[in-house]
């Protein structure tokens, strides 16, 4: 079994114990780093040989907060997926992370099952938000403004793109377009380059500025 190696970005200590305690209950997971602010987690990272499968990432800590930590980090590796932990799920704090390129969005309340959930869809997707936060970031960008007519795409790159942010696997979208997996990450690969984004959340970021993508209300 091939083990998930996690880094925790925390600066309150009873926290991150209880992250690891939860993490324990699954074999595969393994917490391998732990840092008390962004700071330490960008000076670590920036020079080590291999990265984590995922970082689960605190927004407010000292020396240097979660949204500029990930900001930083996904500049220099678009594919690593990180996922904010908040107590609060505002739209100020879900938009920031999100814009950074944060893969997922938990609230901190959240249950142990609502953990690993969204650990192997981000592990099996490469992101995952609930509706909740889909919500709150399509409020947010339906009023900005468009960053690429939808018409420079192709009506098979927009039908990947939807099944994208409806968060299906590459797997999924092959069965539902009946492609292979391999021709859809070649879809995948064209719309990161014509819209410029650097990773899957980048493109829901640009379905909904399109408005191609309306999450369920």
């Amino acid at each position: 079994m091939n083990l998930i190696d996690i880094y925790i970005v925390e600066d309150e200590i009873l926290i991150r114990e209880g992250i690891k305690a939860i993490l324990s209950q699954e074999k595969k997971y393994r917490v391998v780093k732990e840092f008390n602010n962004g700071n330490t987690f960008l000076e670590y990272i920036l020079k080590a040989k291999t990265l984590p499968d995922i970082v689960l990432m605190d927004i407010r800590m000292p020396v240097l907060n979660g949204v500029e930590a990930t900001k930083q980090v996904i500049e220099q590796f678009p594919d690593l997926k990180i996922i904010a932990l908040s107590n609060y799920v505002s739209n100020i704090f879900v938009t920031n992370m999100l814009g950074v390129g944060a893969a997922g969005y938990l609230p901190k309340s959240v249950t142990p099952d609502q953990l690993f959930k969204t650990l192997n869809l981000v592990i099996t997707n490469g992101f995952y938000y609930d509706n909740d936060i889909l919500n709150l970031l399509y409020k947010k960008q339906k009023s900005s403004t468009s960053i690429l007519f939808k018409e420079q795409l192709t009506p098979r790159e927009i039908e990947v793109l939807k099944l994208i942010c409806s968060q299906k696997s590459a797997v999924e979208i092959g069965e539902l377009l009946h492609i292979s997996p391999r021709t859809v990450d070649g879809h995948r690969n064209n719309l990161l380059l014509k819209t410029e984004s650097k990773n899957l959340v980048g493109l829901v970021v640009f379905a909904m500025k399109n408005n191609l993508f309306l999450p369920e209300f």
